[in-house]
């Protein structure tokens, strides 16, 4: 197995570690996977997410060759923005999802552990003319929570003026930092890329600050399903469409039909129409009657016992101190407001349906 380059920072601080996407990865620490989660939402954890693939693009073209292979509006996202995207499949489905910044003649891109060989792949052979470069020599920190920000700001003071989904770049003790101020846990702070070699400088500075510990994968998995958010490979994969997904926001209308620049990117031809004709089945959140624990697979029924849907995120909210689920279920039982349940062993367990996110973001607009 692969190790990030804070693997022996993560050992001496009496992590418990387990493989993810081919990574020794900490999974918990000794504060535990809830005192962890609920520390986040109280003051600031510092993640290690150097497992992700990072990437440069660059080319004379690289925007309108990016937006071919994405279904959301490149061309129009502002210089030292950043924006959620896609890479979809000629039937319309998600190979995997990613945050790109726009750093004016380059694009930075962000993707998934477990899909970043494929991903590379793709964006080499379907970016014709462009550079793709892999960052392998950079590790990436996530600093997440209502205090992140004051403690990021000691030690890089211009970054506290950073709004939700800005990308930009910092110098600090002589070391260049990538900062975006986005994260995967619905609360505020920065993704930081740093150069292998000075990333346990930084990572010290940061945990010599009392409200920062280090949060474990367990606690970012509940941290983000709390979030409504998905996860590639259980919520979103190459049997889900966006529309399916839920995630329509991310394709803006600029793409969209009667858009300026509709289509134009790969599965257009299915994706766009379910906009209009609506897909059969459909992302949603529940909140769990009881204090059962309802987990992925778990199928979803009515009360005739018909099966309706299968939970994608199942676990218990720390926040909530109670179980919620993600789940797709059809849309005509969405739509006839039938009572649906969680079989658990034979036993259905009532749901109720809940907007998402299930705890609200505090995102940083200003």
């Amino acid at each position: 197995m692969k190790r990030t380059p804070l693997y022996q920072q993560h050992i001496a601080a009496g992590a418990r570690m387990v493989e993810f996407a081919g990574y020794e990865m900490p999974v918990q620490y000794p504060l535990g996977v809830k005192k962890e989660h609920l520390w986040v939402r109280e003051n600031a954890g510092l993640f290690d997410v150097s497992h992700m693939g990072q990437v440069m693009l660059r080319g004379a073209n690289v925007k309108e060759a990016f937006e071919k292979i994405v279904p959301v509006d490149v061309l129009g996202l502002p210089e030292g923005m950043q924006r959620y995207g896609l890479f979809t499949t000629e039937n319309g489905a998600i190979s995997d999802d990613l945050m790109f910044a726009n750093w004016g003649e380059a694009l930075f891109v962000v993707v998934n552990a477990a899909c970043k060989d494929n991903d590379i792949a793709h964006m080499k052979a379907s970016l014709v003319g462009c550079e793709v470069e892999v960052i392998d020599d950079r590790a990436l920190l996530a600093i997440q929570g209502p205090k992140a920000r004051e403690a990021f700001a000691r030690l890089v003071p211009d970054a506290v003026k950073m709004t939700f989904m800005q990308s930009t770049q910092f110098e600090w003790q002589g070391i260049e930092l990538w900062v975006s101020c986005s994260g995967y846990t619905g609360e505020d702070g920065y993704e930081i890329s740093v150069p292998n070699e000075h990333a346990q400088i930084l990572t010290d500075a940061l945990l010599d600050m009392p409200e920062v510990e280090w949060i474990g994968l367990g606690a970012r998995d509940s941290l983000r399903l709390e979030a409504g958010l998905c996860l590639y490979g259980h919520d979103i994969d190459t049997s889900t469409t966006p529309v399916e997904a839920s995630l329509n926001w991310a394709i803006q209308p600029v793409r969209r039909l009667g858009g300026e620049r509709e289509g134009g990117f790969i599965g257009a031809d299915v994706i766009l129409p379910e906009f209009a004709n609506k897909p059969n089945r459909k992302r949603v959140g529940f909140l769990v009657d009881g204090k059962a624990p309802v987990r992925e697979g778990v199928e979803i029924i009515n009360e005739a016992g018909d099966v309706k849907g299968t939970v994608t995120s199942g676990g218990f909210s720390p926040s909530l101190s109670q179980p919620i689920v993600m789940a797709y279920v059809e849309t005509q039982s969405l739509t006839d407001e039938t009572p649906l349940f969680a079989n658990v062993r034979g036993k259905s367990i009532p749901l109720i349906q809940t907007k998402m996110p299930f705890v609200p973001a505090h995102y940083f607009r200003g």
